[in-house]
């Protein structure tokens, strides 16, 4: 497998991943009814660095990187990471962390924070916390899931030494 620079040719693969996702309603905090175009706009926004884990020529997985805000914010890194179905719990979204973890260095970001990791996604708040990432707030009930109504958001944070 390998983790690369997203191009336009990806925009099939990564939609295919990122639109049933977003249209879930389980782990973004974003609205379900996003168009494809939305959603590539997104996704590919003018602040997102994005890339693809392939193999063998498969997407599967995708994820961005980014300044969490701007001025006195902008030396601290956001990421959004997904993982195609058929792909859970192969390694992708640990590869993919792993590698933003490294890219973020070389862009001089000098710390990761995740705003709104919904409490329900055990798998991914496992996954952070593996690597290195601390639950440094909950936003109590921020986040209402589909399935289980209201649940707790939490902020996740690691330096980057």
């Amino acid at each position: 497998m390998q983790i690369r620079p997203a191009t336009e040719a990806d925009h099939a693969a990564v939609l295919a991943i990122v639109a049933p996702t977003l249209k879930a309603g389980e782990t973004y905090a974003m609205r379900r009814d996003f168009s494809d175009a939305e959603t590539l706009d997104y996704w590919f926004g003018p602040t997102h660095e994005v890339f693809v884990a392939e193999d063998d020529g498969v997407i599967l997985g995708t994820y961005y990187l980014m300044a969490n805000q701007q001025g006195g914010g902008a030396h601290v890194a956001n990421c959004g990471y997904m993982t195609a179905p058929a792909a859970q719990g192969k390694g992708i979204a640990r590869a993919m962390c792993e590698h933003s973890l490294i890219r973020a260095k070389e862009r001089g970001f000098r710390a990761m924070q995740f705003n709104h990791v919904v409490s329900t996604n055990g798998r991914a708040v496992a996954l952070w916390q593996k690597l290195g990432f601390d639950i440094v707030g909950t936003l109590p009930l921020a986040f209402n899931h589909p399935v289980n109504g209201y649940v707790d958001s939490y902020v996740m944070f690691r330096a980057l030494s």
